[in-house]
């Protein structure tokens, strides 16, 4: 799943910033297990100005923890944060282009004992009530810079939201509460469901091939309380020995790709995203993107609560591997991105509309709509990554990486096969000249802004030269750019307070 590596050392500074000058983070003191960053900011000028003055000369102030408002949660990837930022701020134009809205940074692990950050976030979630983080640790806590490979253990990261919300908590882990283990390697989906988290481990240890397993964790106490276990695909040669579900004793399998591409993929699943439908029965059903085996699994979710290891019921194909895969606000559908082949490496340009009641008995047309997106040609490679559906259920947003662009799709009209369902094409820029490369995206939740993540992982791995776009749904143009958010920032998502 991954982009490329490394931050050495994190750059620093606190709250809103660089419109006065450049920061760096000092090693700081230390309090418990707990590091507090203080920071050092060259002014050659500020100090004789009364602080209301210095406030109007960056175009910035600290926002407070209980502030109102929504607020946007966006992981680093390549540096390990993830970055809390105010909506609204990032629609005063006066930010455009800025990191002025971006409220903290929170560490997603405590430093090495050497000083080196640790951690790998991609994905995350919000509890209910809104008070909890949940960070999904790709790899878990590894040195981005040592770590060039998959198959490290899968980890969530728990973070105090209020303390997120902090600016004094800037660079620091002090909303960091503690660490769950997955129970599998290269975690990347994550649901919260019946006091449990729902997640997807999408690799083998120490390789990007190898996943087949779905894992129940308890969210109080992180014990492991069960999973499923998918079956193998059927790619067209022998695949690697491994009993399905797993008896012991038996080795891992072997050979398996260590990287994508290779023509060797196509017998684990390698399940990504997650995503949760409902049937006319009532039952809710769960959905995980393979990016390995091309296709979209269906799972009784009642039956694998249950303990049933085995609770696949089948399986939908797709246009290529998909990776991020969301449902509609009623169940009814599941949307799947349509990302690259992991056998081929050639990349995909479609989401796949699959209705969750013909899914779920097995039907041969559970895919009701293919939509281009990101490009009118259909031999063009658009790599959509993370979709995401407005809350009335009638749009769906697409970030298309290796287009640029973000499409608008009318559900309505893709599943009633209209061919002009893709009903907007939103380009991003940045101003460095680089290519946007969008992943994330979500929805706030009165409807009007999409936000989108954004940003290629180039080095300097320590830069932070990610993006955030917030579009507006009405006019359907970029209504504000937050820079400075991590490397090739991936998941993120939208509250209010």
């Amino acid at each position: 799943m991954a982009d490329a590596a490394v931050p050495s050392r994190l750059p620093g500074a606190t709250g809103c910033r660089r419109a006065a000058g450049s920061q760096r983070a000092d090693p700081g003191i230390e309090t418990g297990n707990l590091r507090e960053v203080h920071v050092r900011t060259p002014r050659p000028w500020h100090w004789i100005l009364p602080a209301a003055a210095v406030v109007l000369a960056t175009g910035c102030s600290l926002i407070s923890r209980d502030e109102p408002g929504s607020y946007i949660l966006a992981t680093g990837r390549r540096i390990p944060y993830v970055y809390a930022i105010s909506v609204e701020r990032a629609l005063d134009p006066a930010n455009d282009g800025t990191p002025n809205a971006i409220v903290a940074r929170s560490k997603v692990a405590l430093d090495r004992l050497d000083g080196r950050p640790l951690g790998d976030p991609a994905n995350l979630t919000v509890s209910a009530d809104g008070s909890t983080a949940y960070i999904v640790n790709h790899h878990g806590g590894i040195d981005n810079a040592e770590f060039t490979q998959h198959g490290g253990r899968g980890q969530i990261a728990v973070l105090e939201i209020a303390e997120m919300l902090t600016p004094e908590n800037d660079r620091t882990a002090n909303a960091l509460r503690r660490h769950i283990d997955t129970g599998g390697f290269g975690a990347v989906g994550i649901l919260l469901h019946d006091g449990m988290f729902i997640v997807s481990n999408a690799e083998g240890h120490l390789t990007e091939d190898g996943g087949n397993r779905i894992t129940f964790v308890d969210r109080v106490t992180g014990s492991l309380r069960g999973s499923v276990e998918l079956p193998l695909g059927t790619p067209g040669f022998d695949c690697p020995e491994f009993p399905v579900p797993f008896t012991s004793p038996h080795g891992p399998p072997s050979p398996l790709p260590v990287l994508s591409p290779d023509p060797g993929w196509g017998c684990f699943p390698d399940n990504n995203g997650l995503a949760l439908g409902r049937g006319s029965d009532g039952r809710p059903y769960l959905f995980t993107a393979n990016g390995g085996t091309e296709d979209v699994s269906v799972i009784d979710l009642e039956r694998a609560l249950g303990g049933e290891r085995l609770a696949e019921l089948h399986r939908v194909p797709t246009q290529v591997g998909p990776w991020g895969i969301t449902q509609t606000p009623d169940g009814r559908y599941v949307i799947a991105a349509n990302r690259e082949s992991q056998q081929s490496g050639v990349e995909g340009n479609t989401v796949s509309i699959i209705d969750v009641e013909r899914a779920r008995v097995g039907a041969a047309d559970a895919e009701v709509a293919r939509v281009l997106v990101g490009t009118d040609d259909p031999g063009t490679p658009t790599r959509p990554f993370i979709p995401s559906v407005t809350p009335d259920g009638r749009h769906v947003v697409v970030p298309n990486f290796r287009a640029g662009n973000v499409s608008i799709v009318d559900l309505e009209a893709a599943v009633a096969g209209d061919p002009g369902a893709e009903i907007r094409r939103i380009p991003l820029s940045r101003r460095d000249g680089l290519p946007a490369r969008p992943k994330g995206s979500a929805v706030t939740a009165d409807g009007r802004y999409a936000v989108v993540s954004g940003g290629p992982a180039t080095p300097p791995f320590a830069e932070e030269h990610g993006y955030v776009y917030v579009i507006d749904l009405e006019s359907y143009e970029v209504a504000g750019t937050v820079t400075g958010v991590g490397n090739g920032p991936y998941g993120l998502t939208v509250f209010d307070r």
